[in-house]
């Protein structure tokens, strides 16, 4: 029963720390999953990524999801 308890444990912490990382690396776009033309020019993006990574987005090492995203994310309105 204890090593099923202790088991049980380390697979939750494991998940935690996973998911943890998943985000940093999401919002620090080191992740190879492409950024969707609505974040490119959010304010709220912006600011989960800063809290979360402690830096600001730094669009440049992104990837757009779709060709036209780039030509879409200039036209989009602040």
């Amino acid at each position: 029963m204890v090593n099923l308890v202790i088991l049980s444990l380390l697979f939750i912490a494991g998940w935690v720390a996973v998911s943890v990382i998943g985000t940093q690396a999401y919002f620090m776009g080191e992740q190879t999953k492409s950024i969707h033309e609505r974040n490119w020019n959010s304010d709220g993006f912006n600011s989960i990524a800063k809290s979360v990574t402690g830096k600001e987005t730094d669009y440049t090492n992104r990837i757009p999801g779709y060709s036209l995203d780039t030509y879409g994310s200039n036209s989009l309105a602040r």
